[in-house]
This record gives structure tokens, C-alpha cells and sequence, in this order.
């Protein structure tokens, strides 16, 4: 991972803000277990610079978010288990908690934060991990 402090304007100085998935990125949502087997995986394709990965934690549930680029989720086919999250047509909002880079931020932390290098998640590197043998990514053909 890279050692520069990299703070897109989307996280919070201090403590944790909800932030609209689909604005200034789009999530993708992991449970449990599951979610930090997936992160372990693009965090070791990334070779350590994988992008941001949120996990969330406090109650019964964890939670594991990959936060993509903006407008990117919803041109690829997620296999079950995976819930994706950005702007929808039928105007659907998703808030998403993001962690500041230092201090308290319980209930949520980093896993991988995001650097100049790897401002987000890469979709199909993603995609990859969660669906192997899918080719380059089940993704869906482009619309008309």
C-alpha cells in the first residue's frame, strides 16, 4: 500500500458521514465473513493498493463495502450474495457510512483506504474475485 495520505473530499475529516452511493461512488456490499475473504482477495490482487473497502461492524451483521467508481455497479451482472448499491432510475437512495482516515470512526474502519494510485474498488477485479470463472466480468452488454 502506498504511504501517501490520500483524502478525496468524500471523507470525513473526523469520525464518519452517510454519504448517497451512485454520487461520489457506488458500493458494492458483502456479509460477513464472506465480504472479508473477498476484500483479503483484492487487497492481495492490488498487491496492497486496492482502493477504498469499508467494513462495517457493531452489531450481530458485518458488513464489507467496496466503493467503485460512480456509475459503474449497475453495468455488471453480481452474483447472489452481492448487493450492489448507485443511482437508479427509479430514484432509490442508499446511504453509505464512510470512515475518516484517522481517529474514532467505530462502527466502521478501513480495510483498504483509497490512494492516488487507487482512488476505488477496480469493478472487474472485483467482479473476479466474487464470480470466479466468469470471463471479463459478467458483464452486461451495453444497453441501446
Amino acid at each position: 500500500m502506498t504511504n501517501a495520505i490520500h483524502r478525496p473530499a468524500w471523507v470525513p475529516v473526523r469520525g464518519h458521514r452517510l454519504r448517497v452511493a451512485g454520487v461520489h461512488f457506488d458500493a458494492v456490499r458483502i456479509e460477513g465473513r464472506r465480504g472479508e475473504a473477498v476484500a483479503d482477495r483484492v487487497v492481495e490482487r492490488g498487491d496492497g493498493d486496492a482502493g477504498p473497502i469499508v467494513c462495517e461492524g457493531g452489531g450481530r451483521t458485518r458488513w464489507v463495502y467496496f466503493l467503485l467508481p460512480p456509475g459503474v455497479v449497475h453495468r455488471y451482472d453480481w452474483p447472489l450474495g452481492v448487493q450492489h448499491f448507485g443511482l437508479r432510475a427509479d430514484r432509490t437512495v442508499t446511504y453509505v457510512g464512510v470512515p475518516a482516515l484517522e481517529g474514532e470512526t467505530w462502527p466502521l474502519r478501513w480495510y483498504s483506504e483509497p490512494t492516488p494510485t487507487a482512488p476505488y474498488v477496480d469493478a472487474e477485479a472485483l467482479l473476479a474475485v466474487t464470480s470466479p470463472g466468469c470471463s471479463p466480468a459478467g458483464r452486461r452488454s451495453p444497453g441501446p
